[in-house]
């Protein structure tokens, strides 16, 4: 329901409709996706009356949406332009205007019309185009192609619960799990493996093709099915003993390289690993009694290792590591006291101040930091110094009628082109935290962008830098920026770094927080919400500070409002 509402926007901005009506659609896309009760039931009874931000005319449109299946309106908007139209808005540097002239001038209906086009040369003589411009969306064409297949972790993490529920509830299934990129916490991932253990596996393969998630089967065996869901996501399940569980559950979970590396180490005991079990090798006699296991750490014990846990296994220093001494107890989700990158109403986000923190008191979270955009990212509807300072007395107000929860006044200010921030410091000794960001001049060279960035972190008033590189996901590579000086910059100048979990970024990336983590900078695990619902984007965030090996003791938002008080209230250079 909120894809066809965002499409709707997208194609009624394509056709130059009324501005408010087009954020109508987008306002209603939010509300559904982050609406917590079953909103397709309601819309399904009729029953949306009440709900801000669903006017009549959507709560008619969901209503059919939630009774047939389809919607009448929007197969007639879409009919209007090429079926291949939508995977345009996937290329980073297009939207709706682009497209729209694309369309117009040289008929691009499809990321392969305006490849053709971009590769003749045509697209650099339209107006507001030019050579630089079809260079980059050649670029954009290319990271399109090669992320073909892909999806983001969060994009597959609801479908991987229902999926893991219904195996479970299977009568004949003793134990079932996750495996592959996801449970590893892979920002991408591109099949779904699933495990079971039970004595009836061709009963549950068959069971597994025939779930209501399920659009084709690909195969279906005694102990092995496949398939694909609504979504176009290839599912394989393996069924297996109970006793083979453990192994296969490793072996599947990977990565290659982690697992070659355990392979070897087995083989120095004699022991040969696969995912069906242990077997003797090399000086080991067939006769010889082979290491009880009942679990994951059984083998990891039986290699002389530690438990690792699944999301560091990338063979990037933890056999070793696990080896020498247990390795540290990463942070978890229940760990988290709150979390400062939010947005509202008063920039770009679909969600009040109030509403906001309704959600984030419903999580049982002790604080909340919102941090709208600044003034200069007029496009986001920024704040100037006078809005400012209206929401900071209005969150003052508000706090006043918590108990147990406080909202933090803060920003996310644009770090100007030349490194300097969007508010002069005497604004920003009002707020209680600042979280610096580039939204702008992408194109910068990386010694000049790190530079940019390092001298924002140096500004006394500078909490957080917020997602480092910009990236988006499948969809744009980040700036250049050399991370190593900017970690090194945090650490001197006492800057937290925000691991911005929007499933689109995950930025900082996670193959850096390692060294992050040793040099004593500290992480803020921030949703960058622009509706309720993006606060629970959090849990994804846990999932790759621990890909990072951050501890509790690593990242910010692990301390109590008390202990975020004292932290804001401290100069940075004391901290």
């Amino acid at each position: 329901m909120a894809e066809v509402l965002e499409e709707i926007a997208l194609l009624l901005e394509m056709k130059d409709e009324n501005p408010f009506k087009v954020r109508a659609y987008r306002h209603g896309a939010e509300i559904v996706r982050g609406f917590d009760d079953s909103i397709v039931a309601l819309a399904a009874r009729g029953e949306l009356e009440g709900i801000k931000g669903i006017g009549e005319a959507l709560r008619d449109k969901l209503h059919e949406l939630a009774t047939t299946g389809s919607l009448k309106f929007y197969d007639e908007l879409k009919a209007e332009f090429p079926d291949g139209l939508f995977g345009l808005f996937d290329l980073q540097g297009l939207g709706p205007k682009k497209v729209k002239v694309l369309h117009r001038e040289l008929g691009v209906g499809s990321v392969a019309d305006l490849k053709a086009a971009c590769e003749a040369g045509k697209v650099a003589g339209l107006a507001g185009f030019g050579a630089k411009t079809q260079h980059h969306l050649l670029e954009a064409i290319t990271l399109h192609e090669s992320s073909a297949g892909l999806r983001l972790l969060g994009d597959v993490s609801t479908l991987v619960g229902k999926l893991l529920d219904a195996l479970q509830a299977h009568p004949a299934v003793g134990r079932s799990a996750v495996a592959g990129s996801f449970r590893r916490a892979k920002e991408t991932v591109h099949d779904l493996d699933f495990l079971v253990a039970t004595k009836a596996p061709a009963d549950v393969c068959l069971a597994f093709t025939k779930l209501p998630q399920v659009h084709s089967v690909i195969a279906c065996g005694a102990t092995k099915a496949s398939v694909r869901t609504e979504d176009g996501v290839q599912c394989d399940l393996r069924a297996v003993s109970n006793a083979e569980f453990p192994f296969a559950l490793q072996y599947f979970t990977g990565s290659k390289e982690h697992n070659v590396a355990l392979r070897s180490l087995a083989l120095k005991r004699g022991l040969s690993l696969n995912e069906y079990g242990f077997t003797a090798s090399g000086k080991r006699s067939a006769t010889d009694e082979l290491p009880e296991v009942h679990d994951e750490a059984d083998i990891y014990r039986a290699l002389g290792l530690h438990f690792i846990e699944p999301e560091l296994r990338e063979n990037r220093g933890e056999i070793e590591e696990a080896a020498q001494r247990p390795l540290p107890r990463l942070v978890e989700l229940a760990e988290l006291r709150g979390t400062f990158h939010n947005h509202t109403t008063a920039s770009d986000g679909v969600h009040t101040l109030e509403e906001m923190a309704a959600e984030a008191i419903e999580l049982g979270l002790q604080y909340l930091g919102i941090a709208d955009h600044s003034k200069s990212l007029t496009v986001a509807n920024g704040l100037d110094e006078e809005r400012l300072a209206a929401q900071i007395g209005e969150i003052r107000r508000l706090n006043r009628g918590f108990e147990g929860f406080q909202l933090l006044a803060g920003s996310e200010v644009d770090i100007l082109r030349d490194g300097t921030i969007d508010f002069v410091d005497d604004t920003l000794a009002r707020l209680d935290y600042c979280v610096a960001s580039v939204h702008t001049a992408f194109t910068l060279d990386e010694k000049t962008m790190t530079r940019r960035i390092c001298r924002a972190m140096e500004n006394e008033h500078v909490t957080m830098i917020g997602h480092l590189t910009g990236r988006l996901l499948l969809k744009r590579d980040g700036y250049a920026v050399d991370h190593a000086r900017i970690i090194d910059c945090a650490a001197e100048t006492r800057t937290v770094i925000e691991l911005n979990c929007n499933p689109q970024r995950l930025d900082m990336d996670w193959r850096w927080w390692k060294r992050a983590r040793d040099k004593g900078v500290l992480c803020s695990i921030n949703p960058d919400a622009h509706s309720t619902g993006g606060i629970h984007y959090l849990g994804i965030g846990v999932r790759l500070a621990r890909k990072g090996w951050l501890r509790r003791q690593d990242v910010l938002n692990t301390r109590t409002f008390a202990e975020i008080t004292t932290f804001l209230g401290t100069p940075k250079a004391k901290r």
